[in-house]
Order: structure tokens, then C-alpha cells, then sequence
């Protein structure tokens, strides 16, 4: 029989005190999954993929997978091309939120409109940048629509116009001044709030009065973001654009607390911690 000396045990039992009483929050937890899809034309999203994924990453615990097709496809056929992996069963399979923006405005495929929002109605998290408002428009069904929480069809010309917080207490929106000035941007026309959309802030407009440009939306299980604003780069690669999307990020995903802060183990990570 092996006898261990009390003061072995002595050791061993303070030991074990220490490990169990370790705060939970300072364990490592899995990162957020997310599944960047972008393309289209338009836009700069060859450089703005980089600008956000890693632009996120700095700020919330996040890894990425990205689809980025526009490189395989003839520019003449971008605003009708339909990825592949929305043509997968299981497309969101391993991820916690998918960020679309992607700009497919021509794209009129109701089932594989509908089999891409089905996902976002079983759970998964949705965050909408800019032209993902306008991808799949011409669509004879609302399903996206009902992803989004709002609809549009056109926006205002290329301006620099301010931005008003109408939700301060909201924690996305906490910490945000209750105005700002966004870099020359598009505000796209809201024609429609769908019943569970939560307007965060709008944009003044010009001669279309003012236009919801933040949001929040629930459809089925699943969450949305949404933002109209991210047009140019000199938006995308802001502070303020980037602090915005992360909590928007976080929010689709159940990881933001009530004070706008990431929940414990979702803050941005060092590299030893990765």
C-alpha cells in the first residue's frame, strides 16, 4: 500500500482548493464561428474582407471561414451569380454567425433564397452590412426580407450625412454619441420595418426624409444585425464602424452583455491566448 506523508496531503488538498475555486471567466471558451460570405461587385471587397474580419478579430474573440468568389466569375456576371455554398444542405454547419456582404441584386432563385434564410429562421446568427440589403431584391418571396427586418429597394446618391442614436440604452448602441458624422456613405430608402425589427439609429437624409441605418431583428430562433452604413472603406476600416459591427456580432450570437462589453472570453484575444 502506498502511504502518503500528511504534509503531502496537506499540499495536495490546498492545491485542489486553489483549482476549483479558479472564476469560470478565466478559462478558455471556444471562439465564435463565424462565416464571412462577400462578393458582387460594387464594392471594395477584396480589401474590405481583410478590413473586417481582422478589424473584429481585434476587438472579440472570433475566427473566420470567408467566401469570396468574385475572381472566378465574369464581372458581367456577378449580380447573378449564386455561390456554392448555399447550394449545401447543411451551408451553415460549424458556424455561430454568418456576416453577409455580399451584393447578388439580380440573384431571383426563390428556393435557394429560401434555403439560405431557413438557416438564420433554426438559430444561426446573421450580421447584414450595406449591400446585403439590397442582394436579392428582385425575389418574388420575403423570406431574406424577414432575415433582414427591413426592406429596400434604392438609395439616396454618395454623401457624407450624420447619424443619429436613437436607442443609447440599447448595448449595441451604449457608449455611442448621440451623433455622428459618417464618411460618404449611401442611405438606402427603408420602405418597410418588418413587426420585429428594432430601430438603433438612422440616418438624415436628403430628399427622402430620414432613413433607419442600425438595427436589430429577430426571425425564428435566430438574431440579426443590421446596418445600411459600410459603403467605402473609409467606413469599413473606422473605429466606430468596426466597434458597431462587433457588437452587433456578439449581440446575434447571445455573447454581449447588457453594459455593450463582450461576455467573459468573447474580448479580443492575445496571441498566447489563441
Amino acid at each position: 500500500m502506498i502511504r502518503i506523508k500528511p504534509v503531502r496531503c496537506l499540499v495536495l488538498a490546498v492545491l485542489c482548493a486553489a483549482v476549483t475555486q479558479i472564476p469560470f471567466t478565466s478559462r478558455a471558451v471556444e471562439p465564435i464561428h463565424a462565416l464571412l460570405i462577400t462578393g458582387g461587385g460594387t464594392h471594395d471587397y477584396a480589401h474590405q474582407k481583410n478590413i473586417l474580419t481582422e478589424g473584429i478579430s481585434a476587438r472579440a474573440n472570433v475566427t473566420w471561414k470567408i467566401i469570396y468568389e468574385d475572381d472566378l466569375v465574369q464581372p458581367s456576371k456577378l449580380k447573378t451569380h449564386e455561390l456554392a455554398i448555399y447550394k449545401e444542405p447543411d451551408w451553415t454547419k460549424g458556424f455561430d454567425v454568418v456576416v453577409h456582404d455580399e451584393c447578388f441584386g439580380q440573384v431571383t432563385n426563390v428556393p435557394y433564397i429560401e434555403h439560405m434564410a431557413e438557416a438564420h429562421k433554426n438559430g444561426v446568427g446573421a450580421v447584414v452590412l450595406h449591400c446585403s440589403i439590397h442582394a436579392y431584391r428582385l425575389a418574388k418571396t420575403d423570406e431574406w426580407r424577414k432575415v433582414l427586418g427591413v426592406s429596400s429597394y434604392h438609395h439616396e446618391a454618395l454623401r457624407p450625412f450624420v447619424v443619429e442614436n436613437l436607442n443609447p440604452e440599447h448595448p449595441i448602441m451604449k457608449g455611442f454619441p448621440k451623433t455622428w458624422k459618417d464618411f460618404p456613405d449611401e442611405l438606402y430608402v427603408i420602405q418597410k420595418l418588418w413587426p420585429n425589427c428594432i430601430p438603433l439609429a438612422q440616418g438624415i437624409g436628403a430628399k427622402e426624409g430620414n432613413q433607419v441605418c442600425i438595427w436589430v431583428n429577430t426571425y425564428g430562433k435566430g438574431r440579426t444585425f443590421g446596418t445600411t452604413l459600410g459603403h467605402g472603406n473609409n467606413t469599413v476600416e473606422s473605429d466606430v464602424y468596426l466597434d458597431l459591427v462587433t457588437r452587433g456580432l456578439l449581440w446575434a450570437c447571445h455573447k454581449l452583455d447588457k453594459d455593450g462589453k463582450p461576455m467573459p472570453g468573447y474580448g479580443p484575444q492575445t496571441k498566447a491566448a489563441r
